[in-house]
């Protein structure tokens, strides 16, 4: 399985990434009677844009996702 080597910011831009799905994934794994979030918390979602332009990749959803399937494959 070939590995990416990101640079700083590319790796920066995935683990905000990462933790922005996490988090809406927990707000959205709670027991089904429960009330939801209307929004994914500002910061969460303002840190992972952040990343992403610092990094080249804002409006390049491709090369991203790219990145990310190549640092941090699905499970076999």
């Amino acid at each position: 399985m070939p590995t990416a080597v990101l640079t700083d910011r590319e790796r920066t831009a995935v683990q905000a990434y990462l933790r922005l799905l996490h988090t809406v994934r927990a707000a959205f794994d709670g027991p089904p009677h429960e009330a939801r979030p209307a929004v994914v918390p500002p910061t969460v979602l303002a840190e992972a844009e952040q990343a992403l332009a610092r990094a080249g990749l804002a409006g390049n959803e491709e090369a991203f996702f790219r990145l990310l399937r190549d640092w941090c494959p699905p499970p076999a």
